[in-house]
């Protein structure tokens, strides 16, 4: 997510505001008691890993802020380092960072399509343009158990059709047997192509949500494909659920996805308020772009000021201080450079101007022009000018 106050950045660098960052401290409001619950949540985060040692997991970054989010819905994202027991792949790592924007406190489906909308632009603003958008509804919790049941059935009668993975999550989370999909053995592929959906199953509330998110989608001009295959194995989720799929191929090829979850904050303690949102990782965007061939820009600097030896660096700094307040990008020399270097320096972060500092006064180089002396008490006059 974006720092406070900023939102979709776009060509010209502009921005308006659409989500807040969520704040490290809050004064919470007091939520239900639901002891039991909490002892749960904390006993679950304690445990040992496959090698016997002592691990402790860290808390969600949705589930601690959602009691505390003042008037809603609330707009909210957290950009921060993530954990996972797996083993490292290509642009996935055991610790990653990751992006995690959500709307809290509205079933709106108009939330749904306004982030996916998000990350479609924010791709498009990085310069990502080859990816897809998968998107599906899995129902709520008065629809989607009848649907399990009916999917736990087919495939206790097709067992012998699956590959031994797709066996052990059919008899734990049937819903995962669609996971990663296209990675599983064709005929366990071709055999899951003819089970039950879930689309078939959708009650008349859940059909009209899902209309309205597609409505929306069509109205913002972002394509996606219907996925009737696309689900997600945690029992909170509910109704929406949406992918980025890359260019990469294999398990690497998505680039952020996830969906609404009504049931998550009841279910962790806090109050019944529904919510939806992604997480994106940024590995795995930055891979994305390199695939893309996009070049990334040099950090650039609008004024460079280069210290001769007795100026003052005291003075220099307050002129920072004064420039980056007013939003200027600038620099100095923290390297010990001469002042050629120092020259050299301005000219390879593309400064348009060059204030060389001296003892006595200084002077403006810009580009195609004289060099201007200047007085000291003067150069931030100038500057404006």
């Amino acid at each position: 997510m974006r720092p406070s106050g900023c939102a979709r950045s776009t060509a010209t660098g502009r921005s308006s505001p659409r989500f807040s960052r969520t704040p490290r401290s809050s004064s919470a409001r007091p939520a239900p008691d639901r002891t039991s619950s909490r002892r749960r949540c904390t006993r679950s985060r304690t445990g040992r890993d496959a090698r016997s040692r002592c691990a402790q997991r860290r808390p969600p970054r949705s589930a601690g802020h959602t009691s505390s989010t003042g008037s809603q819905p609330a707009k909210l994202y957290t950009i921060g380092p993530m954990y996972r027991y797996a083993a490292p792949q290509r642009g996935r790592f055991r610790e990653h960072w990751q992006l995690s924007v959500e709307a809290i406190g509205s079933e709106d489906p108009a939330l749904d399509a306004e982030l996916i909308e998000l990350y479609h632009t924010l791709l498009g603003n990085v310069g990502v343009g080859d990816f897809r958008l998968e998107l599906n509804s899995i129902g709520c919790r008065e629809c989607r158990p009848a649907y399990v049941r009916e999917l736990r059935a087919w495939l206790e009668a097709n067992l012998d059709r699956l590959d031994e993975a797709t066996r052990e999550k059919a008899e734990t989370s049937p819903l995962r047997v669609f996971d990663n999909l296209q990675a599983k053995p064709r005929a366990t592929q071709e055999a899951l192509a003819e089970a039950p959906k879930i689309g078939e199953s959708l009650c008349d509330a859940c059909r009209d949500h899902f209309s309205a998110v597609r409505a929306q989608l069509d109205a913002y001009g972002v394509s996606y494909e219907l996925v009737a295959t696309l689900v997600r194995g945690l029992d909170y989720y509910t109704r929406t659920t949406w992918e980025f799929v890359g260019p990469d191929e294999g398990a690497q090829s998505a680039l952020s996805g996830d969906g609404r979850y009504d049931g998550l904050i009841a279910e962790i303690g806090g109050p019944d308020n529904p919510g939806v949102g992604f997480g994106a990782g940024l590995e795995r965007l930055v891979l994305a772009v390199e695939l893309a061939g996009v070049a990334v820009p040099p950090p650039q600097v609008d004024v460079f000021f280069a210290v001769a030896d007795g100026a003052s660096r005291e003075l220099v700094a307050t002129w920072l201080q004064d420039l980056r307040g007013r939003g200027v990008p600038c620099d100095t020399d923290y390297a010990g450079r001469s002042l050629k270097g120092q020259l050299t320096q301005a000219a390879r972060l593309g400064a348009a101007t060059t204030i060389v500092v001296r003892a006595d006064g200084a002077s403006v180089r810009r580009a195609g022009r004289e060099e201007e002396p200047v007085a000291l008490d003067e150069v931030l006059a100038r500057l404006e000018a």
